[in-house]
């Protein structure tokens, strides 16, 4: 079940508020014995997250699926996408939904019947905990939200069933930017910087594939290197981008990879203002990859 996102904070009646986090979704199944952790694209993650799948192999239900979100915090206990990119720190599974427990099917019930069954089963881990609730007002979860640094928080129907797909009966509200784009090619690099200077972003819309600006800081040497390891097989002599910018000695690349991005905002022709460059992200498909719906 995926939030659908909004521009503005709100409170509504009979919806609760969750602190939302910056990290891996994460399906986790135990039947038995055996547990499984399975990304966003289906990817088995289990041998990612060794700690995390242990703890869910000693819960004690017999079968149990479970939604959250795998994420590393800081020392100010906010989750940053980062870290866990580059493996500084402890995962954690924040878990949010349980969709079956014991062979008992809780898509249909309440959101507060499938968040007392979370808080049954995980019981008391370091590396199990349920989501946060911030607030029962919104607009005091929002408050919260920001004076923390959170990325944001997801808004919840109390009444809704747990449903595949998009649902407007779960909303999001960022407190800043944040958006994965298609890592559509590259500039040279300049002064002492090796191996390129910045990459050029994209976001499909209507199948054609936009360019939306480029990112030139959030890198490290080692991030660099990697990278243009990833880019060499992808090179293509033209551009992809429906709209190609006009960067000299531009490298273009094949649309595979997708890059995790903050920025300050969207300026009035839809390109990205003060973006940095985050870390790639390999649960989500590069066609995937749509215009957010906050764009000018």
């Amino acid at each position: 079940m995926l939030p659908t996102l909004v521009t503005q904070p709100f409170n509504r009646p009979g919806w609760e508020y969750e602190e939302k986090y910056d990290g891996d979704r994460t399906l986790a199944y135990k039947e038995g014995d055996r547990v499984r952790l399975l990304s966003r694209s289906e990817k088995d993650r289990t041998a990612n997250f060794p700690a995390i799948a242990m703890a869910i192999a000693s819960l004690k239900p017999a079968t149990l699926l479970l939604d959250g979100e795998v994420v590393i915090f800081d020392k100010q206990r906010v989750s940053r996408f980062q870290l866990l990119q580059q493996g500084k720190g402890e995962p954690v599974y924040a878990v949010f939904d349980c969709l079956y427990i014991n062979g008992k099917d809780l898509r249909p019930e309440s959101l507060p019947a499938r968040r007392a069954a979370v808080e049954e089963a995980i019981g008391q881990s370091k590396v199990l905990l349920a989501s946060r609730l911030l607030a029962e007002n919104g607009m005091e979860a929002f408050r919260l939200a920001k004076r923390h640094g959170y990325e944001g928080l997801v808004a919840k129907d109390l009444s809704a069933p747990y449903v595949e797909g998009r649902s407007t009966r779960w909303l999001k509200v960022k407190v800043h930017q944040e958006e994965e784009f298609v890592i559509g090619g590259f500039t040279p690099p300049a002064g002492s910087r090796q191996h390129f200077g910045a990459l050029l972003l994209g976001a499909y819309e209507k199948g054609k594939l936009r360019y939306v600006g480029k990112v030139g800081t959030g890198f490290n040497h080692a991030t660099l290197t990697t990278l243009f390891q990833k880019f060499r097989p992808l090179i293509r002599k033209q551009s992809l981008f429906a709209d190609p910018p006009r960067e000299k000695g531009a490298s273009f690349l094949a649309p595979r990879l997708v890059a995790q991005i903050s920025f300050q905002e969207w300026t009035a022709d839809r390109k990205l203002r003060q973006p940095v460059f985050l870390g790639l992200r390999d649960d989500k498909r590069a066609q995937d990859v749509v215009f957010p719906e906050t764009t000018p």
